[in-house]
């Protein structure tokens, strides 16, 4: 690899997730959600998560962002709370009637969007770069974990 910090994969893979992050976020504002919320709105339809712990676990972000965008989401009317029957002081977080009706178009827009952005790609080399930029995060996720927190 050569010395052009920005030709490192990192970096490239940064403007990468910035682009798709613009595309997608166009697409989906018309719908009424933000990218942002995107793990949030598949784990909740499809039952990986209901507490606003297991969501900020699933979206891998800390609790107090969680809080903000669940706050976000349920004035906007995305998501409802109701108390846990076993847990009282815990709420279960589910899908509101208008962002279940909504989520069908905006998966169908980001599959489009991944698939103009693949153009010239095969089908094996969309499927490598997939698989690639997993193990990458992997890679990162266990960085991450092993690294000690600095307490700031």
């Amino acid at each position: 690899m050569d010395d052009d910090v920005l030709s490192t994969p990192g970096h490239l893979i940064s403007l990468a997730a910035r682009g798709f992050a613009r595309l997608s976020e166009s697409r989906l504002k018309p719908l009424g959600f933000g990218v942002g919320q995107l793990p949030v709105l598949v784990a909740l339809q499809d039952g990986k998560a209901s507490t606003q712990r297991d969501l900020a676990r699933f979206a891998r972000i800390e609790q107090p962002p969680m809080a903000q965008m669940l706050a976000r989401m349920e004035r906007d009317g995305l998501i409802e709370r109701t108390r846990d029957p076993a847990d009282r002081r815990s709420s279960r977080i589910v899908l509101t009637k208008t962002a279940q009706e909504r989520m069908p178009k905006a998966i169908a827009a980001l599959f489009q969007g991944n698939r103009e952005a693949l153009a010239g790609f095969t089908d094996a080399e969309a499927g490598q770069l997939a698989d690639l930029l997993t193990r990458l995060i992997d890679n990162l996720d266990q960085i991450a974990s092993a690294e000690p927190s600095s307490g700031v």
